[in-house]
């Protein structure tokens, strides 16, 4: 059973950071690349960022270059998306994700097409 189980979101004021965990189970994490996605009310969700399985390659979405790092322990099935100087504008509800293919390998920022496996999401808000 797969599962990817996302925490760390909070109300926070402009230019705040935030870090956000991603705790997955039921595959073997190490061979799949790990994507964030968020989406915010009236918008489509919007890939922000991804890093490959073992190698370390990213992408980020133009929204979030240089202000969003993803990161992740294979030892520990975890992923992370470090936020720094946070804009209201990043106001969403915040998901991680596994592709569908233990290939893909996050060659440029992520699709919702090629994903099949999500958390439930957490809520971020930016305010002031």
């Amino acid at each position: 059973q797969v599962q990817l189980v996302e925490s760390g979101g909070g109300l926070v004021q402009p230019g705040d950071s935030l870090r956000l965990s991603c705790a997955a189970s039921g595959f073997n994490f190490g061979h799949y690349a790990i994507a964030w996605f968020r989406q915010a009310p009236g918008k489509e969700r919007e890939g922000i960022g991804c890093i490959s399985a073992r190698d370390g390659r990213t992408n980020y979405a133009d929204s979030v270059w240089g202000r969003f790092t993803i990161s992740r322990d294979n030892a520990k099935n975890a992923a992370y998306l470090q936020m720094n100087n946070l804009k209201p504008e990043d106001t969403a509800v915040y998901y991680c994700a596994a592709p569908i293919l233990a290939g893909w390998g996050c060659y440029a920022p992520p699709r919702s097409r090629d994903f099949n496996s999500w958390g439930r999401g957490t809520q971020v808000t930016v305010a002031s």
